[in-house]
């Protein structure tokens, strides 16, 4: 099986990956269940594949956007790939999202999380969670070579990436030349000292163009001068342990509302000192009530 470049657009990576040389803030991708949200804001989503291959009509994007290949709940629900989409099937849901709702920065491949309860479910091991992960981004982009999918490293422990890297080597990837890989594995011990040391790890090595999946604010706090972007939906989980905010009349609580997204990630990036590039999210005097 041979891989190929990966080859992304210099508008499709505006803002996405940060200068190695330079770091920088990092971008940062608001993640959210709305699909509808891409015609609306004005600032960088995250969305999964699994809320958008269900569209018959796609929102058209405003800005640029990365796509989840939902693997977190595929392995958490269901131990294994099986009642996913296939990968040739995954590859027509990017290229149609590329096509139909434009703008889209990259998109992560099908990869196997390792966690150790994740690991639990599907019974396997670390190093064949990170094989099917890395044969993964082969297939795929032997399927569409045209389309930006990113590399993802996974494992548990600091040399468990690095082990990770050495198989992207052998298959003739240069996770260092990549416009972005993707840290797996680390959205849920953000507390500990463990995610510093795997980013630094990779930093060491030259792969310096990172993104943080589900990274909350502890993690952001700590780490975002290892990263060159990152995604969190934490502030979906926030919204659903509190009453509505003023004004929110048509919802129990702000889960999925625009209004609260907007201003939890106004709030986080001013904690993180990062002067938001974009404008609001939604127009607050014509905002939805979600």
């Amino acid at each position: 099986m041979t891989s190929s470049t990966l080859e992304i657009t210099p508008r499709s990576v505006r803002g996405a990956v940060s200068n190695a040389e330079h770091p920088g803030p990092p971008m940062f991708y608001l993640g959210t269940h709305q699909a509808g949200w891409l015609n609306t804001t004005t600032v960088p989503l995250f969305i999964s594949d699994r809320r958008l291959r269900a569209y018959r009509q796609l929102p058209r994007a405003r800005t640029i956007w990365a796509l989840d290949s939902g693997g977190f709940t595929e392995l958490a629900t269901h131990g294994n790939w099986e009642h996913g989409p296939s990968p040739a099937r995954y590859i027509t849901h990017i290229r149609r999202y590329r096509d139909q709702i434009g703008q889209l920065a990259w998109a992560a491949p099908q990869d196997w999380m390792c966690e150790p309860w994740i690991r639990a479910k599907t019974g396997l091991s670390v190093a064949e969670h990170q094989r099917r992960t890395v044969a993964n981004l082969l297939q795929l982009r032997d399927l569409a070579p045209d389309l930006p999918i990113a590399p993802v490293v996974q494992g548990d422990t600091p040399d468990d990436y690095l082990r990770c890297v050495d198989l992207y080597t052998a298959a003739g990837i240069d996770l260092t030349a990549e416009a972005l890989v993707g840290v797996g594995s680390i959205c849920r011990r953000q507390a500990t000292t463990d995610t510093g040391a795997i980013l630094t790890r990779l930093h060491t090595h030259g792969i310096t163009r990172l993104h943080g999946f589900g990274i909350k604010t502890l993690g952001l706090r700590r780490y975002q001068h290892l990263l060159a972007s990152a995604d969190s939906m934490a502030w979906s989980a926030a919204a659903r342990r509190q009453p509505p905010l003023p004004g929110c009349t048509t919802h129990r609580n702000c889960a999925n509302c625009p209004y609260y997204a907007y201003h939890w990630r106004h709030h986080l990036l001013a904690a993180l000192h990062i002067t938001p590039a974009q404008p609001a999210l939604f127009d607050l005097a014509t905002r939805q009530a979600g």
